[in-house]
């Protein structure tokens, strides 16, 4: 590959992670009920995600991917489930003032880290884009280790720029919220964007 189709990639992979849908709703959520850490392992599991599909596509597991739809109904399906339950948990107990300090120090990073990788894997408009559209950026056939080894590096790039100004903004005005009513307007809010995502992942076919 070239310089040119590296930079094609990037813009493109770049235009389609910044389109808001189920996984940076699904940040923003999390960034609202939990901090900007833990939000920061879900776009970690976002990452590792799309580095899926991309290894899947660049190693021309495209065709078993198509073949076996019962696998990725099973993903996406998890997916769902995962933000059903977050959504029901910040609507009826959500966070107070004593939890966002609290949860500033616990863990929860590997659900966390899950959460955005079931969203990535079970999201068709991430298979779509690796699955039909890198084949136009990208010239499978002739793709070497190298070349996938940029691919790979570009990809974690591009979407950390993406994602991380996201869950920073969305985290900064979880911790100017610590008023009683304004957190649980964030907790409904919060819960509202999850049981979002979850029902636009599952109307998408």
């Amino acid at each position: 590959m070239n310089l040119a189709g590296f930079v094609a990639y990037s813009g493109a992979l770049a235009v389609a992670a910044a389109i808001p849908g189920p996984g940076v709703t699904a940040l923003v959520a999390r960034a609202l009920g939990s901090g900007f850490r833990s939000s920061l392992f879900m776009a970690f599991g976002l990452v590792i995600g799309d580095l899926t599909y991309l290894t899947a596509t660049v190693s021309g597991l495209a065709l078993l991917a198509q073949a076996f739809g019962t696998a990725f109904l099973i993903l996406k399906w998890m997916g769902v489930a995962y933000l059903a339950w977050l959504a029901w948990t910040f609507w009826t107990s959500g966070i107070t003032a004593e939890k966002i300090e609290a949860k500033k120090a616990s863990g929860g990073a590997f659900s966390s880290f899950l959460a955005g990788l079931l969203v990535t894997l079970g999201n068709p408009k991430t298979m779509i884009f690796y699955l039909a559209l890198t084949p136009t950026l990208v010239d499978l056939q002739h793709i070497t280790l190298f070349d996938y080894g940029v691919l790979a590096v570009c990809t974690i790039i591009v979407l950390l720029v993406v994602l991380v100004p996201y869950l920073m903004l969305a985290a900064k005005a979880r911790l100017l919220l610590q008023a009683p009513r304004a957190l649980k307007r964030l907790n409904r809010t919060a819960a509202a964007f999850m049981a979002g995502a979850a029902a636009t992942i599952a109307m998408r076919h």
